[in-house]
């Protein structure tokens, strides 16, 4: 069952998933700063304990979606064009807020001890609305029904994200010192492509 849910997505949208979040995950936001900072103040370890904390929050983001798009679809089975409709105006409003972002990005406060880099990376991000959100808006978009059961193609696409999120972030975090450092001298300009990546969504949602 797994495997056929997983050779019968289109590999065209697969791979456009990939790029997609690897371009969400290196634009630098409130994930990126707190795993930049304490990989800065603390070093490697702590970095990577940020990280891991992000990432498990993320995890947590993915099930509630898998089950609770899942349970909206099996009591209103018309609702799926509802959710993508939704996710494509929220993608939007994601669009413009990124394109209009302020390109300044501080260095955000440090996590001064792996148990303590871990714990509050996984409660700020479990409890970062926008977070969930984005993972509701975007994930579903990649998902067909007659591809088999929307919570497995959730929880696949979810684990995809996951792996490439949490291989850049482990890199970050090593390597904060300096790669947060060059990607912070950039953020206008991958606000700007994460803006239009979010509109191209959007509109292949609108279209379709």
């Amino acid at each position: 069952m797994i495997w056929d849910v997983i050779t019968g997505f289109e590999p065209a949208l697969l791979l456009g998933f990939v790029l997609a979040g690897l371009i969400l995950n290196i634009t630098p936001g409130a994930d990126f700063v707190f795993i930049s900072a304490s990989g800065i103040a603390g070093g490697p370890r702590i970095g990577v304990a940020a990280a891991l904390g992000v990432n498990l929050g993320i995890v947590v983001h993915v099930v509630a979606a898998a089950v609770g798009v899942s349970a909206l679809l099996l009591a209103h089975p018309a609702a799926y064009d509802t959710i993508r409709l939704g996710g494509a105006i929220y993608l939007v409003w994601m669009a413009i807020q990124a394109w209009r972002s302020d390109s300044a990005l501080g260095c955000g406060p440090a996590a001064p001890s792996v148990g303590q880099a871990l714990r509050r990376g996984l409660i700020t991000n479990v409890l970062n609305p926008k977070t969930a959100l984005f993972i509701f808006a975007f994930i579903p978009q990649f998902t067909d029904p007659a591809n088999g059961p929307i919570w497995m193609q959730i929880l696949i696409l979810g684990a995809i994200f996951l792996v490439n999120g949490f291989l850049f972030v482990i890199f970050l975090a090593v390597a904060s010192g300096y790669f947060a450092n060059i990607l912070r001298s950039h953020v206008g300009f991958l606000n700007k492509l994460t803006a239009i990546l979010f509109g191209g969504l959007a509109a292949r949602l609108i279209i379709n």
